[in-house]
């Protein structure tokens, strides 16, 4: 039996760390380290653009030459990442006469340490050896960090969650585009207001001791009011209870976030607001339109479709937005799309601008309808397009076309 490494953790914050080589082996390993707070010097020659840039910045000292004797001289710790295993010899080699330990990225085995296949959550950082068998330890890490993230394997050895409400931006809906913070939150809760919006598969995989309320805001039809909501969280967080508010999409894009932060803040209830991934742009990214485009599209305009042009609390500028040449994202808008369209054609934009519609973006009913201003409300009606729905209207919505093959590659 081959004897096993001794996994410890190192306090190398202000201490002197040596990386030899600047390709992307360093470009992996640096970013912890800096992380660590130790002050680590580059040797080589050459470094990638992004290890130069962490020079640029102040994060690592980066001495621009090849490896010499005497370099590791006070070091505590040093990596081994070029791709001449001569050099890496010679700086293992160096490395046992100071007694300094030393990683060897080209032959494991023949250095005084590995490194871990490691990751973080929580506070937690996760490290995996099997000696020296990399794929195995990283599927180790990975399947264990998913299984924290996901709250299947528990971390409440640790002070529970104090009271209070986190504001959980929960993507467009499908459930793996939920921030990592987000489903962590979301598994500790005690309670949960969701929207109908927000990734509802999650919903089924907590835990039944936790209450979840339905603030679904369906349009026209049933709905909790604002008011009700900021009730529901503000009372469970007084009675001791984490609170997630769920929400679809980023709780600050026309999700009215800010409106319960206020509420929760005038009532002295701790608050904390996770970032969402905006409908906005992921939906059309998922049905291939890119919201801006090399030499198409130089603005993208995000814009709340709930209230008519002609409505007199509308605060949009139409006539500006038919002036532009770029995007112009429109969320919650599909029942007033003719009057969206023809607004947007009479202030000068062309009938024939490109045009797509994505229902349910992101989720396994997501469908794409590509057409044209002049002729999208229309459309839209005789195929039943209904919310959540997500119109880009300008050039990128055609660009479509160019992902059509011309023929066998070069």
């Amino acid at each position: 039996m081959s004897e096993q490494h001794y996994l410890a953790g190192l306090d190398l914050a202000g201490r002197r760390v040596v990386v030899v080589g600047g390709g992307t082996v360093a470009q992996r390993r640096l970013p912890r380290l800096v992380g660590s707070g130790a002050r680590v010097e580059l040797v080589s020659p050459e470094a990638t653009p992004s290890v130069e840039a962490m020079a640029t910045a102040g994060e690592i000292v980066w001495h621009q030459r090849d490896y010499r004797a005497g370099d590791l001289a006070e070091a505590w710790y040093v990596l081994c990442c070029t791709s001449d295993s001569a050099v890496n010899s010679a700086v293992a080699e160096e490395a046992e006469r100071v007694r300094v330990f030393c990683v060897r990225a080209d032959a494991g085995k023949a250095g005084s340490a590995v490194t871990p296949a490691s990751g973080e959550f929580d506070g937690l950082l996760v490290g995996v050896l099997a000696g020296g068998e990399h794929q195995r330890s990283a599927a180790v890490r990975d399947g264990l960090l998913d299984a924290l993230r996901e709250g299947r394997v528990s971390d409440r050895a640790r002070a529970p969650q104090e009271p209070g409400v986190a504001l959980v931006g929960g993507g467009p809906g499908d459930p793996e585009l939920i921030t990592v913070r987000g489903r962590r939150l979301l598994a500790r809760a005690d309670v949960v207001v969701a929207d109908r919006l927000g990734p509802r598969d999650l919903l089924d995989e907590l835990p039944p001791s936790v209450e979840v309320i339905d603030a679904a805001k369906i349009p026209y039809g049933r709905a909790a009011t604002q008011d009700a909501i900021n009730e529901a969280l503000i009372s469970h967080a007084r009675a001791g209870k984490f609170v997630v508010r769920l929400k679809g999409g980023d709780p600050y894009l026309f999700g009215r976030g800010f409106e319960e932060l206020i509420a929760c803040a005038k009532a002295g209830v701790p608050t904390t607001v996770v970032p969402g991934i905006t409908s906005a742009f992921s939906v059309p990214a998922a049905a291939d339109v890119p919201v801006t485009h090399r030499g198409v599209a130089h603005e993208v305009v995000v814009v709340s479709g709930h209230i008519a042009p002609d409505h007199p609390d509308s605060l949009v500028d139409w006539d500006t937005l038919a002036r532009l040449s770029g995007t112009v994202v429109i969320l919650m808008g599909v029942d007033k799309l003719g009057s969206f369209a023809k607004t947007l054609i009479a202030g000068g934009r062309p009938g024939s601008t490109p045009v797509a519609v994505v229902q349910e973006g992101t989720t396994r009913n997501q469908r794409v309808l590509r057409s044209t201003l002049d002729a999208v409300a229309d459309e839209v009606l005789t195929q039943g397009f209904r919310p959540p729905a997500v119109t880009i209207v300008g050039p990128v919505a055609g660009l479509v076309d160019e992902l059509t093959p011309t023929g066998d590659p070069a």
